[in-house]
């Protein structure tokens, strides 16, 4: 894995087993030991990232989109919209069946306990189930261009919570990365054109604005928990772990908001919801069931991030994807696209190339580290 002080904090790259003529492999290890969790050519490793980028971007794009198409066409049921965001976490069995778990024999430390796992899960999985009503609810109070505008304070907390959880090490270009990236959110933010909501409140609109913010700081603190978990607690060697990480915590946060729908009583108004919902009944349940998938491809993405870079890669990700929904934005429905925006994606795919700029450095390298260590045990004047 391509890691080093500067991206993942407190962690070293080493390689103390070379496979006779073939690529070198990079074992991440904590503290120079010999523990190793995952290995990947260089190839498989830039495969993976990108395919997570992909699934990040194009999953929270798509699901803020379809998130908004639901509250402008008549949907009001916050917990619904709470509920759609983890619940169609079942399809991820498909690709856990495709990708089974495997351990490598020479593992030192032992399995964690299924307590710690339940533990892990239930705690992130509450965490998780918060922050989606939080965020559902400043959708639907804010209007476009303050939500976006909070939710680029993530990149802020995610900044201070990886310092001190994850100890995270900033390196110039990481720096750049997160002031350009946090300038590209806002300037998208207060010239997003679209109306907000008609005749709210000044309650309202503060509880918009708490929840968003709360939700954009929560979020921060379950990315880098969730790096920790990777870290000290599932020590797993394969995807299928980001997988299960995803499944077990969507399965927590599912349960928690059907309870949270129907306590409320929600659930009673949902007939009355599709039956006005100005696109029709069909159009009403595909919005649900699409913005359900969709935020699990994102999720997947975040989660995938995550394991194999870090808590904070995986923020700047999703602050590029709020430069990249507005291009959506224009090819669905249609929205103008003035010179403001145009600048401030220009800035978001700047900052993006700084911090894969810093991983690139950081991969060179760790493989001439590598190569000088084959070189030094080849090398029979060494020995």
């Amino acid at each position: 894995m391509i890691l080093s002080p500067s991206t993942s904090g407190g962690y070293s790259l080493i390689n103390n087993t070379m496979p006779e003529g073939g690529e070198p492999v990079v074992i991440k290890v904590e503290d120079l030991t010999t523990q190793s969790l995952i290995k990947f050519t260089r190839l498989q490793w830039w495969v993976f990232v990108v395919v997570n980028i992909v699934f990040l971007i194009v999953g929270q794009a798509a699901a803020v989109l379809l998130g908004r198409f639901y509250y402008d066409q008549g949907g009001n049921s916050k917990w619904m919209a709470t509920l759609v965001q983890t619940a169609a976490f079942p399809i991820l069995y498909v690709p856990l069946f495709l990708f089974p778990s495997h351990r490598e024999p020479s593992s030192s430390s032992p399995s964690p306990s299924f307590l710690a796992l339940f533990s892990v899960y239930f705690f992130l999985g509450v965490l998780l189930a918060g922050d989606n009503m939080l965020y559902s609810t400043g959708l639907l109070y804010l209007s476009a261009s303050t939500y976006s505008l909070i939710c680029a304070s993530q990149l802020a907390f995610n900044s201070v919570f990886s310092y001190f959880i994850n100890s995270q090490k900033f390196t110039s270009l990481i720096l750049n990365s997160v002031v350009i990236l946090s300038l590209s959110a806002a300037l998208i933010a207060v010239n997003d054109d679209s109306e907000g909501p008609s005749g709210l409140s000044k309650l309202k609109y503060m509880i918009g604005f708490i929840s968003t913010f709360g939700a954009s700081a929560i979020y921060s603190l379950l990315l880098c928990l969730m790096q920790l978990s990777f870290q000290k607690v599932l020590k797993k060697e394969t995807f299928a772990v980001v997988l299960e990480m995803q499944i077990y915590t969507s399965l927590v946060a599912t349960c928690i908001a059907l309870i949270g729908l129907f306590a409320s009583g929600e659930w009673r108004s949902l007939h009355g919801e599709m039956e006005g919902f100005h696109k029709g009944r069909v159009s009403y349940v595909m919005t649900l069931v699409w913005t359900a998938v969709t935020w699990q491809v994102c999720s997947v993405g975040v989660v995938g991030l995550i394991f194999v870079v870090s808590s904070l890669f995986s923020n700047v990700i999703s602050t590029l994807s709020l430069a990249v929904t507005p291009i959506a934005s224009v090819i669905i429905f249609h929205d103008s696209m003035n010179g403001a925006k145009i600048i401030a994606m220009l800035l978001a795919f700047w900052g993006f190339a700084s911090y894969i700029y810093q991983n690139y450095l950081d991969d060179s390298k760790a493989r001439k580290a590598l190569s000088d260590i084959k070189e030094t045990r080849n090398d029979p004047t060494g020995q």
